[in-house]
């Protein structure tokens, strides 16, 4: 006695979508996530349905309502669906019934429409075992792998990122700002340590001969100011003297 028709249908569907799957190309701008619309998955099942002679009939079982507000108070319904799709071989007339739900707030009169398309999208996506990205032969490919962990070498190459690294700490004009630099380039400065050792140790001079620089730079004027101090101290010992002798 052959199988019933309908599992061959879902099975040769299921061989199709495994080797292409269904992309999650579109953005969910408020919560940032990526997913599957239901017109991506109708476009992509619409033909092979056809094509293996499978039918997709929803029938609606449950329905529940709540009335909802958003943040700024405005009525929303939340509908919850349960519904049974039955998978029928066009064939032999073969079925499976799989069942799915469905949840969805909206505004208007869309709720129920959103909730039917989740639970669409639900029981088609874990009936057929749809993948995010298709999979390929195994041997199609043969990779050699690196011992060492990859580092995100910089677009420029290692040397003319060290030689711009270089102008830009020549024109730091603080150590706060030598800081900054090295704190924002913190994750290429531990590659290139790994990776060019050589290049590391000459870009730390760099950084060594600047500090260098700016403390020579200060040194004059703290110096000055030192004198200015001393000198301001001594006058007033000497007002204090004058004022001792007057007073006696």
């Amino acid at each position: 006695m052959s199988a019933p028709s309908v599992y061959a249908a879902i099975n040769a569907v299921t061989a199709e979508l495994a080797t292409t799957g269904i992309a999650k190309s579109r953005t969910n701008e408020i919560d940032d996530y990526k997913y599957r619309s239901i017109d991506d998955v109708l476009d992509r099942l619409a033909p092979l349905l056809a094509k293996h002679r499978l039918c997709v009939l929803p029938k609606a079982l449950e329905r529940t309502v709540i009335e909802r507000a958003d943040e700024q108070d405005r009525l929303l319904l939340h509908v919850a669906l349960r519904v049974s799709f039955t998978l029928t071989s066009v064939e032999d007339g073969s079925s499976h019934k799989v069942e799915a739900y469905g949840e969805a707030l909206d505004g208007g009169d869309k709720a129920t429409a959103k909730a039917m398309s989740a639970a669409y999208k639900s029981a088609m996506v874990q009936t057929f075992c749809i993948p995010v990205a298709g999979t390929e032969d195994a041997d199609r490919a043969s990779h050699k792998l690196n011992p060492r962990r990859h580092s995100p070498e910089p677009l420029q190459g290692w040397k003319q990122w060290c030689l711009d690294i270089e102008d830009i700490v020549s024109l730091c004009e603080s150590e706060t700002a030598i800081s900054t630099v090295q704190e924002r380039n913190r994750d290429l400065l531990k590659a290139l340590a790994r990776e060019q050792p050589a290049l590391y140790a000459e870009l730390g001079q760099a950084f060594v001969s600047r500090r260098e620089e700016l403390a020579a730079r200060r040194a004059p004027t703290q110096q000055v100011k030192s004198k200015r101090v001393g000198s301001r101290q001594g006058a007033k010992a000497g007002n204090l003297q004058v004022a001792a002798v007057e007073h006696a």
